[in-house]
């Protein structure tokens, strides 16, 4: 995400970075050590933090819950509390995710959900939103002027992607049929090109703080997926329609034996997970996202391919 940024924004904007190590970065002029944040400072006057550092969802469920939450709750207090010392520092852009609002979606998941994350990837996340908007709310004078947005996509993808997607990609590359077939479903995704288009209108309009689904128009279904690489690779799309009870018990298996198809993979690929996308649409003025689901969707498996032909 944070490459894809760097390229949309770089254009009209000057960016510096803050991150564990410093590397240099096309688009960006300079990245600081999280020890500039602390009270000897250093880093220059700016107009907008977008924060996206983050311990991102474990799908092998190897990671301890105090992991997540040193890094998704607290980084996130202490970056906010920055913006917070920092009053010429107008913009404030965080990106949580859909399953700080629900692990689960019956119907369309839309903000003003009463949060329910499952697991501490979700939790760690809602724990840092409400800090801050317990701030906000305490000393609401502080905010006059500036706009703190909350972002919860649902799965990014673009060029650099990492995740289920490229597992997904990998196995039907590799011609191996689709073998969850029968799991009907429907879900969101967030093309990395509108999640970009998003942040730079809260940065330069006059975007109400708050919470913000930040996802595609349209949804699809994991067998759609399929279809759409199997398009992208010239292939003709294999998929199965074997008995969920069977895959169920082999995503158990999976699971215990450390297998790439395990019971948290199973759910995500083949769950119901529709986020509504009114309410940023609305805020920013526009009927539709730039970018189509389609269309993001073949940006993204383009991408793919020319990395296998690098």
């Amino acid at each position: 995400m944070g490459s894809n940024l760097v390229m949309a924004l770089s254009k009209e904007h000057t960016i510096y970075g803050l991150d564990i190590i410093s590397p240099e970065k096309e688009g960006v002029k300079f990245t600081f050590s999280w020890d500039f944040l602390g009270p000897e400072g250093g880093i220059p006057e700016m107009d907008a933090i977008i924060h996206l550092a983050g311990k991102a969802h474990d799908t092998k469920n190897q990671a301890d819950a105090d992991t997540y939450f040193k890094v998704n709750r607290d980084l996130t207090i202490k970056i906010f509390d920055y913006f917070c010392e920092h009053p010429q520092c107008k913009k404030f852009v965080f990106f949580s995710t859909a399953k700080a609002a629900a692990d689960k979606v019956e119907g369309v998941l839309t903000e003003d959900v009463v949060p329910a994350p499952v697991g501490p990837y979700g939790e760690s996340k809602i724990a840092a939103e409400q800090y801050i908007l317990n701030r906000m709310k305490s000393s609401p004078e502080a905010f006059e002027g500036r706009g703190v947005y909350i972002f919860r996509p649902c799965m990014i993808h673009g060029p650099g992607n990492k995740g289920n997607l490229n597992l997904l990609y990998n196995i039907v590359k590799r011609g191996i049929p689709w073998p969850l077939g029968a799991f009907e479903n429907r879900r969101t995704f967030t093309s990395v090109e509108n999640v970009c288009f998003a942040v730079n209108g809260v940065l330069t309009g006059d975007v109400p703080s708050g919470i913000y689904n930040v996802v595609d128009d349209e949804a699809f279904s994991t067998n759609e997926l399929i279809e759409e690489i199997c398009k992208s690779l010239g292939k003709k799309p294999h998929i199965w329609k074997l008995p969920k009870g069977l895959m169920n018990t082999v995503a158990k298996i999976g699971g215990k034996l450390h297998l790439p198809l395990n019971p948290e993979r199973l759910r995500k690929l083949t769950e119901n997970y529709i986020s509504s996308n009114a309410k940023i649409k609305k805020a920013l003025g526009v009927d539709r996202m730039p970018v189509d689901a389609k269309s993001g969707l073949k940006k993204t498996l383009e991408s793919f391919a020319q990395s296998a032909d690098a």
